[in-house]
């Protein structure tokens, strides 16, 4: 059985399956996809969040008045694993201060305010033209000092990501170019004018991986993508490096769906691609794991669709990390007329901003402004009426309606046990329930809870853990106080016994002392009334 699935693992791409539900939407990527990629003016003021990855905030690695270099580490994380935040331009810092972050939690996180100098000087790089024959350390090391994320919007350190699939036999290396949320477009300009980036990040994680093979996965609409990376695998004559084109089906861009697509197996629950063989990354994270090894330059800016009917001109934008999203909107010709609603990503799995002077960070592969209609009304909530639709649609092959039921029960033990963590909030359990719940939120909302259930329990254990090891001390210190106690007993004891012994032996010294003195002393006494032997 084992060897059947690796073999399978080993033909991921030679034939294409299906995952359970999912939607075809329509993506409304063309009005993003006319002007070609356009640089970002620099702003005012850089604000860098130092929390723009899965993990801990960063240390600051600055303070106020400091100048910088483009590229100069001002943030290292260590958790959960070493990484840094580079400044995006040269400049100075100004503050270090709480500011909105660009989260979906909606908190405040420090930020470094940075104030460009308008030189925008990078510090030294050290390029590494040769990189193919330096060791897997190297690059690896490489890819951790240069703050890669992942850039299709998880965030998760590429570098750990790498570090951990060396435990495992990799043979192929899974770039992902499927772009199935509607409007976001940054990945297929990417491939489009930049291919000779993602097919070199390809071979350099290759190396870094000890993978033998590249698939590049893009949508079948994207006919001039395929076009243009094929060109440059062609006239490079990489052998190992495959496009291969997927239908257009929503979520087939998450990780699960688009491994399961390509070798038609299931990872399961706590399960990873690795544990196959495989490793899927963005084709964003593969071009500027290129940037990092090849070149030098550490990730400070990243490519973003500015997109939808609220903005004047939608088009794909280099922006760098701490802009603030007004000045992006602002370099596409402002907000239209009819502009309502701000959101971070696509509107399947995006959220609303509350601000357009949020930062820009690594995640935000989309800045989506919405007009007033294309915003659905909001419709009155009603009862399940138990349809099935949602379990239909479902990608995780979960039935949301169950979910929905027991979370609203708190029964969220039973939610954990039917798969609530699987959920991947794709939202497409919301975009058919006839009902009108809110079933992500409501998802959401549990897996907070159970975030806080288990935090409580832990604490409770703490607890626990410390009034068992208190009580333990305390019989310890009784158990000792004790056998102290019976120690000076038995000492007395001994004193006692020792002493009756030494006055017994006094009083025989003394009696012996008494003999010699006076030999007489005892006769009369020792001879027995009448003796003869006596007048």
């Amino acid at each position: 059985m084992q060897s059947r699935v690796l073999e399978q693992a080993l033909d991921a791409g030679e034939r294409l399956y299906h995952f359970h539900g999912g939607l075809k939407l329509r993506h409304n990527k063309a009005i993003s996809c006319d002007a070609p990629l356009l640089r970002a003016p620099l702003p005012p003021c850089l604000f860098i969040p130092l929390l723009q990855h899965a993990g801990q905030e960063a240390r600051p690695l600055v303070s106020v008045g400091q100048a910088v270099l483009k590229g100069e580490a001002i943030g290292q994380f260590e958790s959960p694993c070493t990484g840094y935040v580079h400044a995006p331009t040269s400049g100075s810092v100004v503050a270090l201060a709480a500011q909105a972050i660009t989260h979906p939690s909606g908190m405040d996180g420090l930020c470094v305010v940075l104030k460009p100098d308008g030189v925008d000087q990078w510090i030294e790089l050290k390029a590494a033209p040769d990189w193919a024959s330096r060791g897997t350390g190297f690059l690896r090391q490489r890819i951790r000092d240069s703050g890669i994320v992942g850039l299709g919007g998880a965030v998760f350190p590429t570098g750990l990501k790498v570090d951990e699939a060396k435990e495992s036999a990799i043979h192929t290396l899974i770039l992902n170019g499927v772009e199935c949320e509607p409007y976001i477009s940054c990945d297929e300009m990417l491939m489009r004018e930049h291919p000779g980036s993602v097919i070199s990040g390809a071979l350099v994680l290759q190396a870094a991986l000890g993978a033998r093979r590249t698939i590049i996965t893009i949508e079948d609409q994207m006919g001039a993508v395929s076009q243009s990376l094929g060109t440059v695998i062609e006239r490079a004559g990489h052998d190992s490096i495959r496009v291969v084109r997927v239908p257009a089906v929503y979520p087939e861009g998450g990780e699960k769906q688009l491994v399961q697509v390509l070798t038609g197996l299931e990872i399961p629950a706590g399960g990873k691609p690795s544990d196959l063989g495989l490793v899927c990354l963005n084709v964003a994270t593969a071009a500027a794991v290129a940037d990092a090894v090849i070149e030098g330059k550490p990730l400070v800016e990243r490519l973003v669709t500015i997109s939808g009917n609220g903005v004047q001109h939608p088009r794909n934008l280099w922006a760098r990390i701490g802009t603030p999203i007004a000045s992006l909107i602002d370099c596409c010709g402002g907000y239209s007329s009819n502009a309502a609603r701000l959101i971070l990503g696509g509107p399947m799995m995006g959220y609303a901003l509350a601000s357009d002077q949020n930062p820009m960070v690594k995640a935000a592969n989309c800045i989506l402004v919405l007009s007033d209609d294309d915003i659905r009304p909001a419709q009155a909530e009603m009862p399940c009426i138990r349809c099935g639709e949602c379990a239909r649609v479902c990608p995780a092959v979960l039935l949301p309606q169950t979910l929905h039921w027991q979370i609203r029960n708190e029964l969220l033990d039973d939610a954990a046990g039917c798969g609530l963590n699987e959920c991947i909030e794709c939202g497409c359990c919301d975009f058919v329930c006839p009902s009108h719940i809110p079933l992500v939120e409501w998802f959401r909302f549990g897996k907070s809870e159970m975030r806080s259930l288990a935090a409580e329990r832990g604490r409770a254990e703490i607890a626990r853990e410390r009034f068992e090891a208190r009580e333990a001390r305390l019989e310890r210190l009784k158990h000792a106080r004790r056998q102290r106690i019976e120690e000076k007993k038995q000492a007395l004891l001994d004193d006692a016994e020792k002493k009756r012994r030494i006055a017994a032996t006094l009083q025989r010294v003394q009696a012996r002392g008494d003999a010699a003195r006076n030999p007489l002393a005892g006769t009369k006494d020792d001879q027995g009334p009448g003796d003869p032997g006596k007048p």
